[in-house]
């Protein structure tokens, strides 16, 4: 049986530590905004034509699990993701493409698939709790992309590296969309704008999906198992 395995306060989880970490917008019809995660208002701009395009890279594998990540949780994602890859091909001697890897960022981890700007324009490092292991302040670059030595334990294996292996990186529409009003609102950039920008400054062979649960759910349809990453 396929199961979707969420702590079971994640919901607020997220949105109390969005809260706190904009305070000032506490007042604001943003935080209304976040308070709605999931409900129709959410838009669904940038999506594939075929909410499930995203489907086809795993076609012929005969073995596929997928990544959850709510959290970027020190770069293990991409980690977990590549030690599935190499210990199943070498352990039964698989060909190419007969083992895939989907990851699936959702939560605070949506960040991880943004460009270098991004996270230095709208403070990402500080939101999130993610700190430059070069200065130990929080970072303003995207440490998980473009890795450099003391990123992360595997800097080889970053997002964008992983992605040119074949893995599939999902990123959560409603956490791009929640997480860029409320950091946006902070610098003064209107929600709409900030989500535009956001999508627009995505790691190259990323996709956006209606939401990181829809996915995980639709990749276990579609023969994965499940590993939780985050």
């Amino acid at each position: 049986m396929s199961l979707v395995f969420e702590r079971p306060d994640a919901r607020r989880t997220f949105l109390g530590r969005l809260a706190a970490g904009a305070a000032a917008l506490a007042a604001t019809p943003l935080m209304a905004r976040a308070a709605r995660v999931g409900e129709a208002d959410i838009p669904l701009v940038g999506l594939l034509a075929s909410p499930d395009g995203w489907l086809g890279a795993m076609k012929g594998a005969k073995h596929k699990q997928v990544f959850d990540a709510p959290h970027a949780n020190g770069g293990f994602p991409m980690i977990f993701a590549g030690a599935y890859l190499g210990t199943m091909t070498e352990t039964y001697k698989l060909g190419p493409k007969e083992a895939h890897a989907v990851l699936v960022l959702r939560h605070f981890a949506a960040p991880m698939a943004l460009s270098d700007a991004m996270w230095d324009k709208y403070k990402i490092g500080a939101m999130v709790k993610v700190n430059d292991p070069a200065t130990g302040a929080p970072a303003t670059r995207n440490i998980f992309v473009n890795s450099r030595e003391g990123d992360i334990m595997r800097p080889e294996w970053s997002v964008e590296k992983m992605i040119a292996k074949g893995v599939t990186v999902c990123v959560c529409n409603v956490a791009l969309t929640v997480l860029s009003g409320m950091f946006g609102g902070a610098i003064n950039v209107k929600p709409d704008d900030a989500l535009a920008e956001w999508k627009a400054n995505l790691v190259t062979g990323s996709h956006v999906v209606p939401s990181g649960v829809l996915a995980i759910g639709r990749a276990q349809e579609a023969g994965c198992s499940y590993c939780f990453a985050g």
